[in-house]
């Protein structure tokens, strides 16, 4: 199985940066796309981004287009999400999925998951 490890996460004052990574082991070579999702208290699994390791155009949420970048180093399996201009709304536990080519913003099409890294935003 593919083994998703993410960190990164912390507090970060309302308009600061943060970097994500997640490192994908195991048997990476059955996943053709990463993304991130993130899950705020008492609101649903939220999608914020994704990439194949292809390559191609990224995709992302409204909420974060412009301030969040996804990107993937093939030689290190890691996949990273850049985080500037953080506002509050960015609160939330992040995670890092794998799953097949297209699997796109609706949770149950991605097969992995990581542990989830906690990121919150202070005003």
């Amino acid at each position: 199985q593919v083994q998703l490890v993410e960190s990164g996460g912390g507090l970060v004052q309302a308009g600061g940066s943060l970097r994500l990574s997640c490192a994908a082991t195991g048997r990476t070579f059955r996943s053709d796309a990463m993304g991130w999702f993130r899950q705020a208290p008492g609101k649903q699994r939220e999608f914020v981004a994704a990439i194949r390791w292809s390559g191609g155009n990224p995709d992302y949420a409204d909420s974060v287009k412009g301030r969040f970048t996804i990107s993937r180093d093939y030689a290190k399996n890691t996949v990273y999400l850049q985080m500037n201009s953080l506002k509050p709304e960015d609160t939330a536990v992040y995670y890092c999925a794998a799953g097949p080519s297209g699997a796109g913003s609706w949770y149950p099409s991605w097969v992995y998951w990581g542990q989830g890294t906690q990121v919150t935003v202070s005003s």
